[in-house]
């Protein structure tokens, strides 16, 4: 029998033991040269994917992830029962497109880079309370593209600031089921944090990391009342594409409220490149937690190197109107709790 799983603040309490049983990653040709170049399951030495655009490519991504995910916990495409994905192009498009390929009901959601930490959420929502036995979470971004829609053509050959993050080529995707099927395997989903936005008034929009450490520090605080747990309490404190500069300023706005989790915290955008001038602050965008998550992480909780993480994806939640018309950059975060 279901149980009734309660909230807490800001944060919902899964009784019933959602499970992660399976994970595929994609990562570009620059991606593959970093630490999850190993771990993923394709790496593309074309970032055109054999595609005539980089939107294409970018649909072909997701849509392969998805089907991997659902390949590799030993399902068939019949078995699922939900797609929660999104992206970062007008009205969704590489989720939308993607959910073409595939005859089961899905739900299009969009909080930029956090897209993945809130499709994991609602999905262990809906597994959890009994709607859906088996949903796939999945979400993706290509560099190309993104800087065609946010910023500049890449024919233009416009300089990138220092406080720029390069945006990841790349999709990842899990499958959340029940606990009944999982039969003990995979990772379980213990709680989730539902972010607010937060907005501190960066206007500079090759500034993310600035803009999003905010909402990450709330985010990640609120977790910590609502569960009465502690920095130390977590193997990892994994946030989704601050960068190195908006790593310093989440520690550092933690550290002023009472929290010091410098020992434990890691940025997906931080370690996703090489440690090289070229890439600035390191990564972004909704690929960049979604290969590393759905990748080098998973599989190491899976490998028992780690036990208790908390996942928190970060987002921008800017178009191009809102930053033409000077707009300041709200920004969000959600939280899962993954534990093996």
């Amino acid at each position: 029998m279901l149980k009734f799983s309660p909230s807490k603040g800001h944060t919902v309490f899964f009784e019933n033991s959602p499970r992660i049983i399976s994970s595929a990653a994609i990562c570009g040709s620059k991606e593959s040269t970093g630490i999850i170049g190993s771990f993923a399951d394709i790496t593309l030495q074309d970032d055109m994917y054999g595609e005539s655009t980089f939107e294409k490519a970018e649909c072909k991504m997701l849509s392969n992830v998805i089907s991997l995910a659902i390949e590799k916990a030993g399902f068939k495409q019949t078995d699922v029962d939900l797609l929660l994905s999104g992206d970062l192009l007008n009205q969704i498009i590489s989720a939308s497109f993607a959910a073409r390929d595939f005859d089961f009901p899905f739900l299009g959601v969009y909080s930029a880079c956090s897209t993945m930490s809130e499709s994991i959420l609602l999905g262990a929502m809906m597994v959890n309370a009994g709607y859906v036995k088996n949903a796939v979470a999945a979400t993706g971004s290509h560099f190309a593209s993104a800087e065609r829609q946010y910023r500049y053509p890449l024919e233009l050959g416009c300089t990138r600031p220092p406080q720029a993050q390069w945006t990841v080529t790349g999709a990842g995707g899990c499958l959340i089921t029940n606990a009944d099927q999982a039969n003990d395997r995979g990772v379980k989903i213990v709680n989730g944090t539902m972010g607010k936005v937060c907005d501190f008034g960066v206007t500079d929009v090759n500034n993310m990391g600035a803009a999003m450490a905010p909402a990450a520090a709330d985010t990640i605080m609120q977790h910590f009342k609502d569960t009465g747990t502690e920095p130390t309490d977590y193997d990892m404190i994994l946030t989704g594409d601050l960068g190195a500069l908006g790593s310093r300023i989440l520690k550092d706005l933690t550290w002023e409220k009472g929290y010091d989790i410098s020992e434990m915290h890691v940025d997906c955008g931080e370690i996703i490149y090489k440690v090289i001038e070229d890439e600035f602050q390191g990564g972004s965008g909704a690929g960049c937690s979604a290969t590393v998550l759905n990748s080098y992480i998973l599989s190491k909780m899976g490998a028992g190197l780690y036990k208790r993480i908390l996942f928190a994806a970060t987002g921008a939640l800017l178009s191009t109107v809102s930053s033409g018309q000077g707009e300041s950059i709200p920004c969000i975060s959600h939280a899962v709790q993954l534990e093996v």
